[in-house]
């Protein structure tokens, strides 16, 4: 490697966070995300070696290369989905702090809600989105990666934002809120407290489980307080479960559940509105949980350890 591919490499170093986040919110994938970065490293590689046009703002170019990779790659990941056992859920972004001060290297917006939303949208639709409203690039930067016209990509950006609008919360619950409402749901659900567990879910909630077909998972999402609350208790409550066992987490920088219902790990993400608990995603299968933090010791068994 020449002195200017190491220069080169360590300057990419320092915006792949920045486009790891770009890619993962457009396609809901951190594995995919993952490569579509790299493929954005190759590409700037081969710009600059093959004698290319000086590049004069790298972020806007790096940022340019993964949102027209992404998009590409929205394609032929629509088909996998198609063909994919149960309801398909974003990959959880999982970190194993709660603490407040941890939250600064989440980005907030990108909220497991606002990216099973993203997943209704046209690639184009979505892509429009993410760039525009979430990682504020300009129209004509956004028309660049898209290949439409100013024009169009104000009625992408202006259609996606109506669904993003109708499909997440109207009174959005703050951090702290969202983490004392998740508490007591957890409170509630390890104690067999039905009463307690209809306490925090609103009577519309909805319950989505990805397991891929490869680990027991409710195979169509379900609606309604008391169906959703008897759902989980049973579960969570059946012998299988003796040795289960829960901790918080952070998922996709809003606060979470990690939890080990005695054969099989569950992530759980929470759409918190107007202080009550509206849908419930849990991604069960293995394929997209390798990217958890390590284990510690759990905040609570469902019986005392042997």
């Amino acid at each position: 490697m020449t002195d200017e591919t190491t220069a080169l490499a360590r300057e990419f170093e320092q915006h792949r966070p920045y486009l790891r986040r770009l890619a993962y919110s457009t396609l809901g994938s951190l594995a995919d995300a993952d490569d579509v970065v790299q493929e954005a490293w190759l590409r700037l590689q081969r710009h600059t070696e093959s004698g290319g046009a000086p590049i004069e703002n790298l972020r806007a170019w790096l940022s340019t290369a993964t949102g027209r990779l992404a998009l590409d790659h929205l394609g032929s990941a629509r088909v996998r989905r198609e063909q994919y056992v149960g309801e398909w859920l974003p990959e959880p972004e999982v970190t194993a702090s709660t603490d407040p001060a941890d939250r600064v290297t989440q980005d907030e917006r990108v909220t497991t809600a606002l990216l099973v939303v993203l997943e209704s949208l046209s690639p184009a639709e979505r892509t429009a989105f993410v760039l525009q409203d979430v990682f504020g690039m300009s129209g004509p930067e956004v028309a660049d990666v898209v290949g439409r016209t100013p024009a169009a990509v104000r009625q992408l950006a202006s259609r996606a934002r109506k669904r993003v609008e109708d499909g997440t919360p109207r009174f959005p619950a703050s951090p702290d809120e969202h983490e004392r409402v998740v508490s007591a749901f957890a409170l509630a659900w390890r104690s067999g407290d039905l009463a307690a567990l209809l306490g925090v879910l609103d009577e519309k909630v909805s319950m989505t489980a990805d397991g891929g077909g490869k680990v027991p998972a409710i195979r169509r999402p379900v609606a309604g307080a008391e169906l959703v609350a008897k759902l989980l208790v049973g579960w969570y409550h059946a012998p299988a479960a003796k040795h289960g066992w829960g901790r918080a987490v952070l998922v996709n920088g809003r606060p979470g559940l990690l939890v080990f219902d005695g054969n099989h790990t569950g992530v759980f993400a929470f759409t918190v509105d107007a202080g009550r608990i509206t849908a419930i995603h849990v991604v069960r299968n293995p394929d997209k949980l390798h990217d958890l933090p390590e284990a510690g010791e759990p905040d609570w068994y469902l019986t005392d350890p042997e």
